[in-house]
């Protein structure tokens, strides 16, 4: 299988990124292809324009090229794996930004549907889940990305991932405790690849 994995985090050197590498890993290891669109390292511009606005009475708009290369990419792919770092309980403005454009209409939906066979969200939340889940907002996300934008692109396997805790932060007494802890995140996200 042919795998796009959209990367939405700043740093290169943050945990959202490694995570992106030992999945990709898992990926591999398991016989599959993968292409990494790392929407920061690439300059990624999350603004809508007036070319990339849909248009409700033109499905055969062309969009412009950084759009149309993003619908090429996702065309060559089989699944879509998207991950990121909750911040205010969504995703980073950027990918927000690439839905706005990439997603647009007589691609993802009106006349066509997106054309992938599934799609996975891994959501980096720096709570616990206890603390995630007390007001629903796993729920909210799901939502969210398995029916507003998943399903409504047509795309029926949708499931989200979250990766909780990953702003744990333990004192110096308990180091070991510290990096067993992200040890076991990083294995977590192998494991997905691994079994996608």
């Amino acid at each position: 299988m042919k795998i796009l994995v959209v990367l939405a985090h700043p740093r290169t050197d943050s945990l959202t990124s490694n995570i992106t590498e030992r999945f990709t890993a898992g990926l591999s290891e398991a016989g599959h292809e993968y292409e990494i669109a790392d929407l920061y390292a690439e300059g990624f511009n999350p603004l809508l324009f007036p070319q990339d606005e849909p248009d409700w009475d033109n499905p055969n708009k062309v969009y412009s090229n950084e759009v149309l290369r993003e619908m090429n990419r996702i065309r060559a792919s089989d699944a879509l794996v998207f991950i990121f770092p909750v911040w205010w309980y969504s995703m980073p403005a950027i990918l927000k930004g690439y839905f706005d454009r990439v997603w647009n209409n007589g691609f993802a939906y009106g006349t066509a549907k997106l054309p992938v066979q599934k799609i996975r969200w891994i959501a980096l939340v720096g709570v616990t889940q206890a603390q995630f889940e007390k007001r629903s907002y796993h729920l909210m996300m799901q939502h969210h990305l398995n029916v507003g934008l998943a399903e409504y692109c047509g795309v029926q396997d949708s499931k989200v991932h979250f990766i909780y805790n990953t702003l744990a932060e333990f004192d110096d007494s308990l180091q070991d405790k510290n990096k067993n802890h992200f040890a076991a995140l990083l294995n977590e996200a192998h494991k997905m690849g691994h079994t996608f």
